[in-house]
């Protein structure tokens, strides 16, 4: 009689093992997926156009909706733009937060409302990054008006990719991205950071959001890199979403980074040399 508690509790824990691997991981891993198969199968369609986001107003039902609504020019594509690209930070980014994930679902494993604290986690992470989102298109935005006032820079737009190739090679030797690298790889810390259990929706949420942030700060620079190679390309997001699970999860990851920031430099400095004639060419 005397041991029925410890078997009972025994009973408990694995019970809540078993529910994480069978359900928990998979259903998390089901939902990347799903990310990834929508963007595949949006961009495939006919409005995979809303994907790129310089076309939005200029065909289809968007573009309707863009003249007929009083701020639909401002307001329309900035959803638009938000929710694509939450959908794709969930494809690319929730891969590299599963460590921090399955922390916490060992943590919260024998807790009824564990279902609903990990979507917690899930909705702070990626509400951070999709106000990273709003402003990245926000600065977009800006940087299209710049080039369609200057003739010059629209005629030599090439520049501006060559300057996103540089600031993110140059950011992977800051110390910004390592400091927020190496919190990246070390979850635990954010879940000793921020999980008590005495306010269990709030703690969670904020644990998702303290992730989000450290994860910007270190992997901003080269989700900049989907305005160069195509913000609707799917085969670019699954390049730049391993290479930044790589960096994030695998052992040798850190020693990625700087090898990764010449290559990106290499890749200005030839779109410069690609460029460089034409750049001082009197007739343009």
């Amino acid at each position: 009689m005397g041991s029925t508690p410890c078997r009972s509790r025994g009973y408990g824990v694995a019970n809540a093992a078993l529910y994480r691997r069978r359900t928990f991981l998979p259903l998390l891993v089901a939902l990347i997926a799903l990310a990834w198969v929508t963007l595949f199968l949006w961009e495939s369609s006919p409005y995979g156009r809303y994907l790129n986001h310089g076309r939005w107003t200029a065909l289809g039902f968007a573009a309707t909706l863009c003249s007929a609504l009083p701020t639909g020019r401002v307001l329309l594509p900035a959803l638009l733009y938000v929710g694509g690209w939450v959908l794709m930070s969930a494809a690319m980014m929730l891969p590299t937060a599963l460590p921090l994930l399955d922390i916490f679902g060992r943590l919260t494993e024998r807790r009824s409302d564990r279902g609903l604290l990990t979507a917690l986690v899930i909705a702070g992470y990626l509400l951070v990054w999709a106000a990273f989102g709003l402003a990245a298109h926000a600065l977009d935005a800006a940087l299209h008006v710049l080039i369609f006032g200057s003739p010059w820079l629209w005629l030599n737009g090439w520049i501006v990719g060559a300057g996103v190739l540089a600031v993110a090679g140059g950011f992977q030797f800051s110390p910004l991205k390592y400091h927020c690298l190496d919190k990246c790889r070390t979850p635990f810390s954010f879940v000793h950071q921020h999980w008590r259990g005495r306010a269990p929706r709030r703690e969670a949420f904020l644990l998702g959001a303290d992730h989000g942030v450290f994860c910007v700060g270190c992997c901003w620079a080269i989700m900049l890199l989907m305005f160069v190679v195509g913000t609707g390309s799917v085969g670019w997001m699954l390049v730049l979403a391993a290479v930044m699970a790589i960096e994030k999860n695998a052992p040798w990851g850190r020693r990625l980074s700087a090898p990764l920031g010449v290559g990106l430099l290499v890749w200005s400095g030839l779109v410069v040399a690609q460029h460089a004639g034409g750049w001082m060419s009197p007739s343009l």
